[in-house]
């Protein structure tokens, strides 16, 4: 009888296990609401583990972490996932719902004909601000130079924060100074930390955990940050009905634009539930949930007429033809590039 009993107690452990998609992910980068609905289809439980940056997910998963189904990597990290033979292929022929993917987020050179990866949103790297406190000091906020320029930077010191992230950050100085964010130009990097080094002393702090809360607050009166962040301080602002607005947007230099993607792990679990999980997420429906959550723009063509029409004349969320044409998507960096930035941003890191 006892030998009976657990082999059940085996046998249901297993099939719970089997019930499990592990999701290796952007924080709040999925609606709650939207999970639990795909837990409900698929009669499973969906486990989310977070990421703050590219850069972290990149270093856990080729230092070997395991455990995970799906990942939501931003597009320029999937390459080096590829190169590491990281992804499984994807089977098109279990993702009928492919077809509402923009041709425009399609088949880039990040990922030739979409072998790994489908896109589910995308953000801008931008300035969130406190703009009744930028009006009262007679400051704009759409040009890069509210962050870097020292002459501007006087007036609001200690009340900037920027992306504790290399390739954003960098990215930005590059705007600044009039080149590409992607520039492999070593000129022109020394430039970007010239500038971001001018500018550091006038900043709060590095920070990508905690700055949605920070603005929202008022401890702090210009973020750069994500769209998609500034539009949750934007609303928590609201909620709590604090006495100054939150904007964000554009910046005239030029903004980054990073789509955000689901791939597989070649270590999955569950690689059909994974399936599943990835064409539900491409429903139209489903797929607006995310941008009506958390004001991410939406590269989902049937998403279109279910995403609330206020956030449509959103910059940031849906640009019009000029504004998409000055938006950069970072690409993949050669090894050389990789290192010159990274010890770049090591030194600028420790220098106080």
């Amino acid at each position: 009888m006892k030998k009976w009993l657990v082999m059940l107690a085996l046998l249901a452990g297993q099939a719970h296990a089997e019930d499990v998609l592990n999701l290796f992910n952007w924080n709040n980068a999925v609606a709650p609401a939207t999970i639990k609905k795909f837990e409900a289809q698929c009669k499973c439980k969906v486990k989310e583990t977070y990421f703050g940056s590219m850069e972290e997910a990149l270093a856990k998963l080729s230092a070997g972490a395991k455990g995970f189904d799906v990942i939501g990597p931003s597009n320029y990290g999937i390459p080096p996932l590829a190169r590491q033979g990281l992804l499984l292929p994807l089977d098109k022929s279990k993702l009928p719902n492919l077809k509402n993917i923009n041709p425009a987020f399609a088949n880039t050179a990040l990922d030739v004909n979409n072998q790994y990866s489908v896109p589910y949103d995308f953000t801008v790297t931008l300035v969130g601000y406190n703009a009744t406190k930028l009006k009262e000091l007679g400051l704009q906020a759409d040009t890069w130079s509210i962050v870097f320029d020292p002459a501007i930077l006087a007036k609001i010191r200690g009340k900037v924060t920027v992306l504790d992230d290399p390739r954003e950050v960098i990215a930005a100085a590059l705007r600044y100074n009039g080149y590409s964010a992607n520039s492999t130009n070593p000129d022109e990097l020394k430039k970007a930390v010239a500038t971001i080094r001018a500018a550091k002393p006038y900043w709060a702090a590095f920070n990508s955990q905690s700055y949605i809360k920070e603005l929202t607050v008022g401890n702090i009166w210009v973020a750069l940050g994500y769209s998609n962040d500034m539009f949750q301080a934007r609303q928590d602002a609201q909620a709590a009905k604090r006495p100054f607005e939150i904007a964000y947007g554009l910046q005239k230099e030029g903004n980054g634009m990073t789509a955000d993607s689901f791939v597989i792990s070649k270590h999955a679990a569950k690689p059909e539930l994974a399936l599943r999980f990835i064409n539900f997420m491409l429903e139209g429906q489903n797929a607006a949930e995310i941008t009506n959550s958390i004001g991410a723009g939406n590269p989902n063509t049937a998403a279109l007429p279910f995403i609330r029409k206020e956030l449509l004349s959103v910059p940031a969320i849906n640009p019009d033809k000029a504004q998409a044409a000055k938006l950069e998507q970072l690409s993949d960096q050669d090894g050389k590039t990789r290192r010159a930035w990274n010890k770049a941003w090591t030194e600028l890191k420790l220098v106080r």
